[in-house]
């Protein structure tokens, strides 16, 4: 007898991953924001290729030379130097390291926390769960800037406590949208079987319920990655965040303040540098809350 080969199944795409993609992908806004996003991922995960010189270099012969495209500019450095003679291009490129690396690492101590406080806040017994809901409301009603202001002074000045104090500052907003999500998902049929079925606390916390409430979780990371690199920006144009020599956008800016009006290119690039990545993240935020939306999905 001859054995019959048989071709394996085909796997159906997931009409939800599918459905998705689609809508993201026909959002305007969040293409062209993720096109600049990835933009500057590669300037930070590869800067040796776009930076024309090494970002602290002092060339004492060339202070201040305005960029190429002005009057009195040099192609040897495009954008022109600072006033100690820096490459401006060079410094925004590895700055850019910095500025996405803080976003991140302040989005991820936040969220992680901020979430596992606000699931796990609704199965704590109603005393308790009041008292640290009232806890993180005494936190987000102070301004966030000077609240890690606050933290960074006491913790003093670097880049590593001026994301530990960005993070801080995040937590509850990321608690209040898990809390919130948690329990109008509570009382659903799913939960209930899934009680009935013998699964525990944890299982239905984070295997039943965290699932159905992380879309307006992404979203809030994806608005706090740009709140982050602002508020990163902040303390270091304060001489809170990073230290010189480090090429950070806000330090960037603050040792510009003495040249804005001999020299506008030290401030203009590395402010333009902070509102296209805030903008694009928020162009790219608001594509992936509609995409999210359930409202669109039967679209």
């Amino acid at each position: 007898m001859t054995a019959l080969a048989t071709a394996p199944a085909a796997v159906a795409p997931d009409p939800v991953s599918d459905g998705l993609w689609r809508r993201l992908v026909g959002h305007r806004g969040a293409l062209a924001g993720l096109a600049v996003l990835a933009f500057f991922v590669l300037c930070a995960a590869i800067p040796a290729v776009f930076a024309p010189h090494d970002p602290n270099v002092q060339y004492r012969e060339s202070l201040l030379v305005p960029p190429a495209f002005s009057a009195g500019g040099s192609l040897r450095f495009p954008l022109g130097t600072d006033d100690l003679g820096r490459d401006i291009a060079s410094r925004l490129v590895y700055g850019a390291r910095i500025s996405l690396l803080v976003g991140i690492a302040a989005v991820a101590i936040a969220a992680v926390p901020g979430t596992l406080l606000g699931l796990v806040c609704t199965v704590l017994p109603a005393g308790l769960a009041v008292l640290l809901a009232r806890a993180i409301d005494v936190l987000m009603a102070l301004p966030g800037l000077l609240l890690a202001i606050v933290v960074v002074a006491l913790l003093g000045p670097g880049l590593g406590n001026a994301v530990l104090a960005i993070a801080l500052v995040s937590v509850p907003g990321y608690f209040r949208l898990a809390r919130a999500g948690a329990l109008a998902e509570a009382g659903r049929d799913y939960v209930t079987a899934a009680r009935a079925a013998g699964a525990g606390p944890l299982r239905i916390l984070f295997a039943t319920l965290l699932p159905n409430v992380a879309a307006p979780l992404i979203v809030q990371a994806a608005m706090g990655f740009s709140g982050a690199i602002l508020d990163a920006a902040a303390l270091g144009f304060l001489g809170l965040g990073a230290q010189p020599p480090q090429p950070e956008w806000g330090a960037m800016l603050a040792n510009a303040r003495d040249y804005i009006e001999r020299a506008w290119w030290v401030v203009t690039f590395p402010g333009l540098a902070i509102l296209l990545v805030v903008y694009a993240t928020n162009l790219f935020a608001d594509g992936l809350r509609d995409a999210l939306d359930p409202r669109l999905r039967s679209a």
